[in-house]
């Protein structure tokens, strides 16, 4: 095999390419394919939809393809890059997210993807031409599973990244010089698609990330004009980190982080199963909700933020045996409970905005998590939640609220202490 024979032979000139790939008579016709990309049908923001549409106009004018997959890099704190795979066997459409880090391990180092990335050149693979023992194991695989030829193109993003293309056969004399340009000149009019979709997923993420799914998806709608806002019932929820003071003042902040992160990450993983969103972080507090539109009614909402609580109690009692085995701090936290009408609302300065809730029954929430370290239970509820819940709960008294005119009775599950 000749040192280039991974870059595709023959390189015409862009003249002779461009006769050659308007000649139908040469094999299978990419303008139909090319005019799809114009059409109505492919202008979409799905992903998968997309690669459905291109798989299905490249079939129908007979092109030789088994599979196709494209990726595109993306900003996520857990993802790096989203790839989508078509394979002729199950004509089925894959969606597979890569993580950080891909690009230390085996996976990628001397991957076909590595090649294509690193050189910014159009890469390709006969089958019959590799020493298997000195190529990536992918190649392998792919020859396995029946390929005989495998182009990967790369697509330059704005952000100067590149994404790329891969694109393989199975017929038994692989692809001609002519499918290869071909392909390489589809993908100049699918590049600017995949960087829609790439831009279009980074914002979803960012968004849901940074603001929560709820508050995101109303941003990409465009409700973004200071003062919009909208009334929803709700199961409120406040927690609070215990003893944050005193780990400040005692631990370092690489271990402080690590206390808050793991906090954030019990509460957030039981709030996310049940249903709940997460509005808010601040400092070490956390404001909830549980939408009785999204749960299914105000009881089925006050349930939801239970079984969330209960679920994060124990999952970070587990925890705490093994910090208690390294000497380590518990982490431990209050949570309130109320249930009430709000205010979603934008609010804040022209050129800086946040999406909050507002009003008396968000105030309530936050005192009733406050009363937690009084009454010396970790979850308490106030009775017009305990009463919706409709749950055996036990009435901890009736307690001063610090901006509330009236005392107020409060109620927690049978036993603090089991929760």
């Amino acid at each position: 095999m000749t040192m280039d024979s991974h870059q595709i032979p023959n390189i015409l000139a862009p003249e002779d390419q461009a006769r050659l790939l308007l000649r139908e008579t040469d094999g299978w016709a990419l303008s139909p394919v090319l005019d799809w990309m114009f059409s109505s049908s492919a202008k979409t923001l799905d992903a998968t939809e997309l690669l459905r549409g291109l798989v299905d106009e490249l079939l129908a004018v007979g092109a030789p393809i088994n599979r196709i997959r494209y990726s595109f890099w993306t900003i996520h704190p857990q993802i790096a890059a989203i790839t989508f795979i078509w394979t002729k066997t199950d004509d089925h459409i894959e969606q597979v997210s890569v993580p950080h880090g891909i690009r230390e391990t085996g996976a990628w180092i001397g991957s076909p993807a590595e090649k294509v990335v690193n050189t910014q050149q159009l890469q390709r693979y006969r089958m019959d031409e590799l020493d298997f023992d000195k190529e990536h194991p992918v190649l392998r695989e792919l020859h396995v599973q029946g390929v005989t030829d495998y182009v990967g193109i790369p697509m330059r993003a704005a952000s100067g990244e590149y994404h790329t293309v891969f694109i393989s056969t199975d017929r038994p004399v692989g692809f001609c010089d002519q499918d290869i340009s071909k392909f390489n000149r589809m993908c100049d009019f699918l590049q600017p698609k995949v960087e829609v979709l790439a831009m279009r997923s980074m914002s979803v993420e960012l968004l849901n990330t940074y603001v929560g799914a709820r508050t995101g998806q109303r941003v990409l709608r465009g409700q973004i004009k200071r003062g919009d806002g909208e009334l929803i019932e709700a199961a409120l929820w406040f927690s609070d980190l215990r003893d944050f003071t005193a780990l400040t003042e005692s631990l370092p902040a690489e271990e402080l982080l690590d206390v808050l992160n793991t906090y954030f990450e019990f509460v957030f993983d039981a709030v996310n199963e049940f249903g709940g969103e997460v509005l808010r972080f601040i400092g070490d507090a956390m404001l909830i909700v549980f939408t009785a539109e999204t749960a299914g009614g105000p009881k089925e909402a006050c349930r939801a933020a239970l079984k969330a609580a209960e679920r994060a109690f124990l999952s970070l009692a587990s925890f705490n045996e093994g910090r208690e085995k390294q000497g380590k701090p518990e982490i431990r936290f209050g949570v309130g409970l109320h249930e009430g009408t709000v205010i979603y609302g934008n609010v804040g300065a022209p050129a800086r905005l946040d999406f909050t809730v507002m009003g008396p029954a968000v105030n309530r929430t936050a005192r009733l998590e406050g009363l937690t370290k009084d009454v010396g239970c970790p979850l308490l509820m106030s009775k017009d939640f305990a009463a919706i819940a409709d749950v055996e709960t036990v009435s901890r008294g009736i307690h001063k609220m610090r901006g509330v005119e009236e005392p107020q009775e409060v109620f927690s599950l049978q036993s603090c202490q089991g929760i």
